[in-house]
C-alpha cells in the first residue's frame, strides 16, 4: 500500500485553472519537519534522562539516624519480675525491677548502712532523689505458703542517674545489700537502667567507679578514661 497524500479542497471562489492541488511536495515537506521534531523530543528526553540519573546520583540524601534500642526492643517496663525461686520452707521469693515509685529514705539508709557506706542526712538523702532523672531498685518480696496479704518487701537494690534530659547521664549509688550480692542482681541492675536511658534517647552515659569495681563496670561496656578524657574533681580546702 502506497503513501497516503494529504489533498486539500480549496473555497469556490478560488477559480484558478486546479480545483483540487495534491501536497505531495508539502506532505513531503511536513513528513522531513515532523521526523525533525521528533528527533529533537527524543533527544529533550533523553537528555532529561541523563540529567535526573545525575542529580540522583549527586544529590545529599539525608538519612536519619537509626535508634540503638528504642526501636529494635519492646520498651522496658516500669515494674518486673527479675528472678523468682521457691524455697525450701515454700516460701516463693521474688526481685522486682522497677524504675518508676518512690524510694523510703529509711529503707535507704539502711541499705547504705548494710555496704558500709557513711551515713548521709536524710534531708540530703531526699533531695538526691527527688533531683534525680532516674531512679531504679529491686526489692525482695516474699510470699510465705497461707500468708496472703502478708507479703515481706525488702529494699536489696538501687541505682539513680542524673542527666540534662538530652544527651547525658551519670550513675550514682549504686548499692546491692551484700546478702545478695554475687547472683547478679548488680549487672542486671545497671544493665537495665542503661537499657531505660537509651530507650529516652540518653547516648551518652558515664560513672565514677571505686578501683576495686572497674573491671565489673568494664565488663558491662564501660570505657575508663576513653581517648585520654579524665574525670576531674574539685573539693573544697578546709
Amino acid at each position: 500500500m502506497g503513501p497516503t497524500y494529504f489533498v486539500l479542497y480549496l473555497d469556490p471562489w478560488w477559480t484558478g485553472p486546479w480545483k483540487k492541488i495534491h501536497f505531495e511536495k508539502f506532505f513531503d515537506s511536513m513528513g522531513k519537519f515532523i521526523c525533525l521534531i521528533s528527533l529533537v523530543i527524543c533527544r529533550g528526553v533523553f537528555t532529561l534522562a541523563l540529567y535526573l540519573r545525575f542529580l540522583k546520583e549527586n544529590s545529599t540524601e539525608v538519612i536519619e539516624p537509626s535508634s540503638t534500642l528504642t526501636e529494635e526492643e519492646e520498651p522496658l517496663p516500669e515494674e518486673f519480675v527479675l528472678v523468682e525461686k521457691t524455697e525450701p520452707d515454700g516460701a516463693i521469693e521474688q526481685i522486682v525491677f522497677s524504675s518508676g515509685g518512690e524510694v523510703d529514705v529509711y529503707d535507704l539508709q539502711a541499705l547504705c548502712d548494710k555496704v558500709g557506706w557513711p551515713r548521709r542526712p536524710l534531708s540530703k538523702l531526699a533531695a538526691a532523689l527527688k533531683n534525680s532523672y532516674m531512679v531504679v531498685t529491686l526489692h525482695s518480696l516474699r510470699k510465705s505458703p497461707g500468708s496472703e496479704g502478708n507479703d515481706q518487701k525488702k529494699l536489696i537494690g538501687m541505682a539513680r542517674a542524673t542527666s540534662d534530659h538530652a544527651f547525658n547521664a551519670t550513675i550514682w549509688d549504686v548499692l546491692i545489700d551484700p546478702s545478695y550480692q554475687g547472683q547478679g542482681l548488680g549487672k542486671a541492675l545497671i544493665e537495665k537502667l542503661i537499657r531505660a536511658l537509651l530507650q529516652r534517647d540518653i547516648g551518652n552515659i558515664t560513672l565514677f567507679a571505686d578501683s576495686q569495681v572497674v573491671e565489673f563496670y568494664r565488663n558491662l561496656g564501660f570505657e575508663p578514661d576513653p581517648e585520654g578524657i579524665k574525670g576531674m574533681f574539685w573539693y573544697p580546702k578546709y
